[in-house]
């Protein structure tokens, strides 16, 4: 990777998609409104990347959806994106931090188990930890080529255009330093969502 992300970068909002749009300007109100109006108010902020992690029920994240699909067989192939992803458990407990340790006041922290993975790699830890249960998981890369034409009629699949082939890694190493922070993997959050989806039946 070129570059790991950490808490001073932003979302440029003038390319940005209109969910992470959202997102960054909500935070950024935020904190004017702490600078501002706050007072006696302090502020912490923890940016989770793809969550992923068991599932309660069938309301849970967005993120959810890719193992969902995938494991149903929705999806042909992966998308040469890439993402980095963490245990819902792990963000649970770094929001915690975040709210009594002193030194989490006016901080931003990202939320990651790890380097990014490419969606194939997502696949592919399906593919080999579920057996059976993963028999309809594809692990091929998809032409990018072959993503730009379905952008053409499909607006979710346009939105992954910009993402194509971009490193997406980000870095932990605020929480994990500051506030003793220590997620699961990558894998695990992953095997997680997928073997809570298969025992809840939700697939």
């Amino acid at each position: 990777m070129e570059r790991s992300y950490d808490e001073p970068f932003w979302t440029n909002t003038t390319s940005a998609p209109a969910y992470q749009k959202s997102k960054t300007l909500a935070e950024k109100a935020a904190w004017e409104f702490i600078t501002q109006k706050g007072g006696q108010l302090e502020l912490s902020v923890v940016n989770p990347a793809a969550v992923m992690g068991p599932v309660l029920g069938p309301e849970y994240s967005h993120s959810i959806y890719l193992v969902k699909n995938l494991l149903s067989g929705k999806m042909p192939g992966c998308p040469k994106i890439n993402a980095c992803f963490v245990d819902v458990r792990d963000v649970a407990d770094l929001h915690l931090r975040a709210m009594i340790d002193p030194k989490a006041k006016g901080q931003r922290f990202i939320a990651t188990g790890g380097e990014s993975i490419w969606l194939v790699e997502v696949a592919r830890i399906l593919k080999e930890n579920l057996g059976a249960s993963a028999g309809k998981v594809k692990v091929k890369q998809l032409p990018n080529l072959a993503l730009r034409i379905a952008a053409l009629k499909d607006p979710m699949v346009k939105s992954m255009i910009p993402l194509l082939g971009i490193p997406m890694d980000l870095t932990s190493a605020r929480p994990i330093h500051q506030l003793g922070w220590s997620p699961r993997s990558p894998k695990a959050a992953i095997l997680a969502a997928a073997e809570s989806l298969i025992r809840v039946n939700l697939l």
